[in-house]
This record gives structure tokens, C-alpha cells and sequence, in this order.
């Protein structure tokens, strides 16, 4: 007799400075709370970046996912940093989304391209750009997605496209998008116009990166495909692309 999926308690860090009045902070909290009907044993807890310090494996290895989440600057870039290269290598389930895109695609462009990645908000006069403005701001705007078929970003989403909330002003570099897919962090969705909207590693068992904030739409009661699968990713269960 063929069993199903194992699944194990989930147990989530959220990295980031919490603001009880940043709107994405409110979603991914309600996000959360929606997907507890997947396991009511689910948690999560919010990790301040001040709090980051020492070793990743100490002090994250309770965690089953790691969230690096928005409202950046953060008050310790360099512990955001090694977290996120604690999920990479670890291979622990990973989403990062809007400051949590910045600064996973600099932490990669580091410690993978061996570049000396900044970004343009908080080190202007560096180099290597690598996070620089978007051609028009995205604070509060809505914006339309398309995931990249073939990848595990498409097929979570089930749609071509989508409407998503964005509060940004900085985006990935284009200079550096071949680079980027040539080491194997790929593209997984797109604007209209063809910028980046979201990465992802596909032989990381969930590495997702989106510069929109998908967990706006569980303020409107809606769970968003991406999140979830974050959340199954988190208890031991990982969608196939």
C-alpha cells in the first residue's frame, strides 16, 4: 500500500523588521492564519534583524522556512544576509519577497557570482548596482505578472497572468539578468514590459523570490498560490514545477 506525502509541523521565521502598520506585514500574518487549515499545528514567528547574529544553523535550525519579508532598509542588512544564505545552501524552503527579493538576489550575486552586489538605496555610489530604481515606482500600484512557463512559479500560479500588489522603488539590474540564469537562478515571472518580477533556484527544493507582495491578497480573504506553496514546502511536501 502506497502512502501519501509525509508532512511535518511547520515552523516559520519571519526575518524582518515588524511593523504592525506595514500593510504587508498585516498579510503575511493573515496569510498564515488563512493556511493553518492545512495544519493546525503550523507557527511562525517574527525574528527582528537585530536579533541576527552568530551562527545560522544555531539559531535558525529550529525553523522549517525561512521568510524573508518587506520594509527594508533593515536595521541589520548583514544578518539578512547570512539567512538567507543559511536557506540557500541548507537547502531550506525560502521565500523572499519585495526587500526580501533585493536582498536575496544580492546575497546570491555575492556569494555564487563572487561580485561585490550593492544596493543602490543603501550604498548609491558602489560599483557593482546590482538593485537599482524601477523605471517607474511601484509604491502602492498594481501591477500585472506573468509567470515564465516551465517554471515551479507557473505552475503554482495555474494562470498566464495575474494582478499583483507592489510598495517598491527598486528592482533587479537587467544588466545582469543573463549572468544571473546562467549560474541557475532563473527567471520565473515577468511584467508587461518584460522586467523581472520574480526569481527562483529550480534545483532548491522551494527557493522563490518575488518583488510583488503576494501576501496583500489575504487581506482580502484570498491565500495566494505562491505563499501556499511555500507553506507545503514548509511541511515537508514540495509542489512539482
Amino acid at each position: 500500500m502506497t502512502s501519501g506525502p509525509t508532512f511535518h509541523p511547520a515552523h516559520i521565521a519571519l526575518l524582518g523588521d515588524y511593523n504592525p502598520e506595514v500593510i504587508a506585514h498585516q498579510g503575511i500574518n493573515r496569510s498564515l492564519e488563512l493556511l493553518r487549515a492545512i495544519d493546525p499545528t503550523m507557527s511562525w514567528r517574527w525574528c527582528h534583524t537585530a536579533t541576527l547574529a552568530g551562527e545560522p544553523a544555531a539559531q535558525l535550525g529550529e525553523f522549517t522556512a525561512i521568510w524573508v519579508v518587506p520594509a527594508s532598509p533593515y536595521e541589520n542588512p548583514d544578518g539578512v544576509f547570512w539567512a538567507i544564505r543559511y536557506a540557500r545552501e541548507a537547502r531550506i524552503p525560502f521565500l523572499g519577497t519585495c526587500g526580501g527579493f533585493q536582498h536575496a538576489v544580492i546575497e546570491y550575486a555575492r556569494n555564487v557570482l563572487g561580485l561585490d552586489a550593492e544596493h543602490a538605496e543603501t550604498a548609491p555610489g558602489a560599483p557593482v548596482q546590482l538593485i537599482t530604481p524601477l523605471s517607474c515606482s511601484m509604491v502602492e500600484e498594481i501591477g500585472g505578472v506573468r509567470p515564465v512557463p516551465g517554471t515551479r512559479a507557473a505552475a503554482l500560479y495555474g494562470q498566464p497572468r495575474g494582478d499583483e500588489g507592489y510598495h517598491c522603488n527598486y528592482g533587479l539590474n537587467p544588466a545582469f539578468v543573463a549572468q544571473l540564469e546562467a549560474s541557475g537562478l532563473i527567471v520565473a515571472a515577468k511584467d508587461q514590459a518584460g522586467e523581472v518580477r520574480a526569481l527562483e533556484l529550480p534545483r532548491h527544493p522551494f527557493f522563490l523570490l518575488t518583488l510583488f507582495q503576494p501576501e496583500r491578497r489575504a487581506l482580502k480573504g484570498e491565500v495566494h498560490p505562491l505563499v501556499r506553496g511555500f507553506v507545503h514546502a514548509a511541511l515537508g511536501h514540495v509542489p512539482v514545477a
